[in-house]
């Protein structure tokens, strides 16, 4: 308007204000309004999509933590949130589409008016000295609302088209306010001609000009259009509401539950929601999870599957119940918080919004106030580089504008060295890379780590508070990736904040800034070409980025193909499977390949589509300024300032190409660690319990019940002593309940009824810290950590002395053999200890429990992997050594029943109940279950004995045969004798051929004696066989 002087006639300047400013004002108030109600749509529609189920747990330092997400169940969806029919919706896409090309009407109109009057649209002034001003190419005011509404409602249509719950309130409030504006601007417009708007041309009046006439036409469709829209909606959506309630009437109708339904889904329900939704049997990464879509997500080994529909698979997974004992978590159908699904899934704005919001208090070091100083620091430095960002172009313009004025100086010429080192200046400030920015990133490195430790620590010391049930029922591989998450954080936050914020705060401005600088038509091109960009990247990003995740699959599978042949090559031998394994790992390289290509064609294609947006708009600005330069309405140095401009926004730009899948990894990412500290230990201390005093290892249990999940009981009514110095064992079949009563007494799990006392108080009154040190355990399976062998005896005691170590290892009967190694102590046991075998496992194990000192003993079949000999010497240094004492409580569980008989007291379980208790004794006497498994084993090991002695009888007899056979050789004597003894097999090392030999010799022996005594006068001189 500033820049214009209009010819005009028979007007008042009222109706030209208002005409003038309501289409300046009107592409803006649509713009705010869409903005705010696609806001508020994204956290209605946040909302309703999913069920956020609040928790009370705090993160670290009470800092808050995301809410669990589960996705409804298909079946119950709720019927308001179906959209509008398929006709409606393409009633309503028509409509909007007509309004489109109203706009492109009143474009083409706007571009007849210009080449017909635009002599009569002068500058007031000229930048070109002794130049008078040309002839202007636009009306200002006319061209800003049609091409930004025009382009705002283009942008309206394809939201029509892409959204799912559309059209939506969003739609129809930016209906109902377009029809406010464009009935100001069409009420203004019909002012005008009403009062005979003329303008002059070759000194002639014309009437009311033909081209308001036409606009007065459009606007006037496009109003009713507006008008029948809005009345189409308001009923569809009125008569939608009724048919919603009317359907709902029927069903509670003809669906009616019973009171007992109602009954058991609460208390399932209450029992599925019990810890905030997130207790510890749920499983990270459940086998199979059902999404909304009916698809089925196979989570095998933990690679990601491909998803398969397959509905049976998801009812009948709902339809089993817990297996081994471990719940199943609190909803089999819903999402769990550490799935990782094969597509990213769309969030919405306010998601990552409140994922910042989230994640900002762990970013803040609020216990360090030097590092509170450096985040503000920050923030200012990031002020900083935003002016900056506007100087430079500034100054670009004003170097270029002094070296003309310095060019057309009469007076003399002069470097312009002012102008000059402020640009090299700020341009030593700019970017990323820039001083700013690398101050920036220095004083950031303290922060970040500071969050990185406060979280990964709190993580790593969370999940060791765990009880059982967590680490039993978890996939490790799952656990120690969301541990791994803490640097996901750190990356979320320093993406959106130091490059998402200053990139969106840049973009606008921009827009201000030629606006301001400029004239509305530069910000309205700007911002057109910008939000063109951003809905063209973020669309083909979001593709590109589920085209990666496939190629990361595809990479993984391969890599699974090759690790899976390699580790298997005995098998592949076995079979003769090479060339099936050729051909698997070939397709496995060309399904990879194929997403490869994808992904490279994905990415080169929106790097085409984004420079062509951006080059598009890029070129009409630069028209439009060289056109103002031509004319006299600009200066070269603000071409220049334009040209820099521009430059700025394209880096900005491509970065949301890259910015929007991986920030929202990354906040997925961050999600998963924080969703941790929801899970809560179900074994804590009591307020208010005391530690336990110096324990003298005096236990009873007194009608103990347990169950692990909540139906079938593992214990039922175990009621027993065992008295300081004594020995109990635990005897029965697998499943009985052995293995539950040690994780009970060792408190990885409380009993449900009856008590458990250590020195006659209840172990729930004691903390678990003070229960757990004073027992200790071998475990059957014993695990290592993967350090030498004295880091692992140590573990036990790290105030242990060699010389304490070393007498441990000589009870445990292990000292001589880690001696025998090259490295003695410092030899690495390997990967869980599978460097060394079973035995050595089990015995470094006991000289570890030996170093603890602890007043209670538990052996889970400790000495499973020794020889019965090992075995009872290893029991007697436990029980009668100098090294633990003789009044020590030993708890044994045992299956060799031979390693026992010494026991105080023996108690056979049977389906979580005592069978029989009492000494070996006295269980023998019973002929009951122990005198009947006794019976079987003692069976078993005379004839294992029998074995052995056979096998060396005949090793011993094939031995002599040998020696005879050479000693004959030697006096050069053969006969029969000798033949028959050489013959026998010396090498042989199997029971069955040792035994074979035995009974070959014992039957002919006799036969040989009586009819070959000069044999035996032959051999009488020879030195006798060795005795084996």
């Amino acid at each position: 308007m500033d820049d214009l002087t209009l010819i005009q006639a028979n007007h008042s300047p009222l109706t030209e204000a208002v005409y003038s400013w309501s289409q300046l004002l009107s592409p803006l108030i649509l713009l705010i309004t869409f903005i705010l109600a696609t806001a508020l749509h994204g956290v209605f529609a946040s909302q309703k999509e999913e069920n956020a189920l609040q928790t009370e747990a705090k993160g670290p330092g009470g800092r808050p933590l995301p809410v669990t997400k589960m996705r409804r169940n298909a079946a119950g969806t709720d019927m308001t949130e179906c959209s509008f029919g398929r006709a409606s919706r393409r009633t309503f896409q028509g409509a909007t589409t007509l309004i489109v090309l109203s706009f492109a009407a009143n474009a083409a109109n706007l571009a007849a008016q210009v080449m017909a009057n635009a002599d009569r649209l002068l500058p007031k002034t000229s930048y070109i000295a002794d130049k008078p001003p040309q002839q202007w190419w636009c009306r200002e005011e006319s061209f800003v609302y049609v091409v930004g509404t025009g382009s705002l409602y283009g942008y309206v249509l394809l939201t029509l088209f892409d959204w799912k719950d559309s059209p939506n309130f969003v739609h129809f409030l930016v209906w109902s306010v377009s029809l406010i504006t464009d009935s100001v601007v069409l009420g203004a417009l019909f002012a005008r001609v009403s009062e005979s708007y003329t303008v002059t041309s070759n000194e002639n009046l014309v009437g009311p000009a033909g081209n308001d006439i036409a606009d007065l036409a459009i606007g006037a469709f496009r109003v009713a259009n507006l008008i029948g829209v809005l009345a189409l909606y308001l009923s569809l959506a009125g008569r939608r509401t009724f048919t919603v309630a009317e359907k709902r009437e029927q069903e509670a109708e003809t669906q009616p539950q019973s009171q007992s339904q109602v009954q058991n889904r609460r208390r399932s329900g209450s029992r599925r929601n019990r810890e905030n939704g997130n207790d510890e049997n749920t499983p990270l990464l459940g086998q199979r999870q059902t999404s909304q879509n009916g698809y089925v997500t196979m989570n095998g080994n933990g690679r990601d599957r491909e998803n398969r529909r397959s509905s049976q698979n998801g009812t009948a997974n709902a339809a089993q119940g817990p297996v081994n004992g471990q719940s199943v978590g609190p909803n089999r159908e819903a999402e769990a918080a550490f799935y990782r699904p094969n597509k990213l899934p769309h969030k919405t704005w306010w998601e990552y919004a409140r994922g910042y919001s989230l994640f900002f208090p762990y970013l803040w070091p609020r216990d360090s106030r030097n590092l509170q100083l450096v985040v503000l620091l920050c923030f200012v430095i990031l002020i900083l580089q935003r002016i900056v960002n506007v100087v430079v172009p500034n100054q670009t313009g004003q170097l270029v504008n002094s070296l003309q004025d310095t060019l057309n100086a009469v007076d003399g010429r002069s470097m312009p060295w002012r102008d000059l080192a402020l640009l090299i200046g700020s341009k030593m400030l700019q970017g990323q890379s820039g001083l700013l920015g690398s101050i920036r990133a220095i004083l950031w490195i303290p922060v970040s780590q500071y969050c990185y430790r406060a979280l990964t620590t709190a993580a790593f010391e969370h999940v060791h508070s765990l009880s059982l049930d967590f680490h039993l029922s978890k996939r490790t591989g799952e656990v120690l990736s969301a541990l791994n998450k803490g640097a996901s954080i750190n990356q979320f936050l320093e993406q959106v904040t130091f490059q998402v914020f200053p990139t969106l705060v840049d973009l606008f401005i921009a827009i201000g800034y030629f606006g301001w600088c400029f004239n509305s038509v530069y910000a309205v091109c700007v911002s057109v070409m910008t939000f063109a960009y951003l809905f063209l990247t973020v669309r083909m990003a979001a593709t590109r980025a589920d085209q990666r995740r496939e190629m990361v699959n595809a990479d993984r599978e391969e890599e699974a193909v090759k690790n899976d042949s390699i580790v298997s090559y005995e098998t592949v031998k076995y079979f003769n499977a090479e060339e099936f394994e050729f051909n698997r790992y070939r397709q496995a390289i060309r399904n990879y390949q194929a997403a490869e290509a994808n992904v490279t064609w994905g990415i080169n294609n929106m790097n085409i589509c984004q420079n062509l947006v951006f080059m598009v708009g890029m070129l009409l600005l630069l028209i439009i300024g060289a056109y103002d330069v031509v004319i006299g309405a600009r200066r070269i140095g603000q071409f220049a300032e334009l040209i820099t401009y521009l430059g700025q926004l394209q880096g900005p730009l491509n970065f949301f190409g890259t910015f929007y899948r991986t920030v929202q990894q990354a906040m997925i990412s961050g999600e998963r660690l924080l969703e941790l500290f929801k899970i809560s230990p179900t074994v804590v201390d009591r307020p208010g319990v005391r530690s336990l005093p110096p324990s003298k290892g005096h236990i009873r249990w007194n009608k103990v019940k347990f169950w692990y999940d909540g139906k079938r009981p593992a214990l039922k009514d175990i009621s027993f002593e065992c008295k300081p110095g004594t020995t109990t064992a635990f005897v029965g079949e697998s499943g009985g309940g052995k293995s539950t009563i040690f994780r009970l007494m060792f408190r990885y799990y409380n009993c449900h009824e009856g008590s458990i006392e250590v020195d006659g108080q209840d172990v729930k009154d004691l903390t678990i810290d003070s229960v757990r040190r004073a027992i200790g355990v071998v475990p059957q399976d014993t695990i290592l950590f993967n350090e030498s062998i004295m880091y692992n005896l140590r573990y036990a005691n790290q105030n242990a002395t060699d010389e304490q170590v070393y007498e441990a290892c000589k009870s445990a009967s292990i000292h001589d053999r880690i001696m025998s190694f090259p490295e003695g102590y410092n030899t690495k046991v390997g990967e869980r200890g599978l460097r060394l075998s079973g035995g050595e496992k089990q015995r470094v194990a006991i000289a570890r429990l030996i170093l603890k000192q602890p007043q209670i003993i538990m052996l889970d079949e400790a000495t499973s992997a020794l020889d019965s000999e090992t075995e009872q010497q290893i029991q007697s240094q436990l029980i009668n050594g100098n090294h633990l004492g003789q009044d020590r409580t030993l708890l044994i569980i045992a299956h060799r029943l031979s390693t026992i008989t010494h026991a105080d007291q023996i108690i056979v379980l049977r389906a979580g109940m005592i069978a029989e208790k009492g000494t070996h004794s006295e269980l023998l006497k019973l002929n009951g279950k122990y005198a009947s498994m006794w019976e079987k084993q003692s069976k078993a090991e005379r004839a294992a004995l029998e074995a052995r002695d056979a096998a060396r009888r005949a090793e011993k007899l094939a031995r002599q045969a040998k020696f005879a056979k050479v000693s004959g050789k030697q006096q050069d004597h053969t006969d029969d004798s000798d033949g028959c003894y050489g013959n026998t097999s010396a090498g042989s090392s199997t029971v069955l051929q040792a035994t074979n030999a035995l009974s070959e010799d014992s039957s002919t022996s006799d036969d040989d004696t009586h009819k070959k005594p000069s044999n035996d006068n032959k051999t009488t001189n020879q030195p006798p066989p060795p005795d084996l």
